[in-house]
């Protein structure tokens, strides 16, 4: 399965980089290729999470970081136990750290094609609209898109079948 999606890339840059990276095999997520050791991107480190500014932030947003796990997973439910402690632990610290009153957290599990996101490393968006700009507009985090599929490789991904009368279990 590929790294990346980048059909549901927001900028051609972010889906050029995608491409290039897939291409090296490379998941721009896992350690080595998010440093936290002098990166300025970076806002937070962990034992087992980086807390980095998005390179690509959603429109209306003030402040948009990523909480990414330094083990390469799909899902978050894929984390271990303390992995999935200490994220509660990281989100609570950007949230003193930076003062907020309020925010918004998103993650996208599972194949991109299907669930709107880019990279194949499980993420999660913190996000804090611009409320304060007169031209405010509602931050949207994008949890799901289909692909380009035949009806064959449709049912056969969900199970289901089609016919004259409409969609039924097989």
């Amino acid at each position: 399965m590929s790294l990346y999606y980048p059909d549901n890339a927001r900028h051609p840059e972010q889906a050029d980089a995608m491409r290039r990276l897939e291409i090296a095999g490379t998941c721009i997520f896992c350690p080595g290729n998010v440093d936290d050791a002098g990166d300025r991107h970076v806002a937070l480190s962990a034992r087992h999470w980086v807390v980095r500014h998005n390179a690509y932030p959603y429109p209306g947003t003030r402040l948009h970081l990523l909480a990414i796990p330094r083990r390469h997973v799909p899902d978050l439910l894929d984390l271990g136990a303390d992995e999935l402690a200490e994220f509660w632990e990281v989100a609570r610290n950007v949230r003193d750290r930076y003062g907020l009153e309020f925010y918004g957290l998103g993650a996208r599990c599972g194949d991109c094609a299907y669930t709107g996101g880019t990279v194949r490393h499980v993420h999660v968006h913190l996000v804090v609209g611009d409320v304060d700009d007169p031209a405010h507009t509602p931050v949207r985090l994008k949890l799901s898109s289909r692909p380009p599929q035949t009806a064959t490789a449709q049912s056969e991904r969900t199970g289901w079948a089609s016919d004259a009368a409409g969609a039924s279990p097989t």
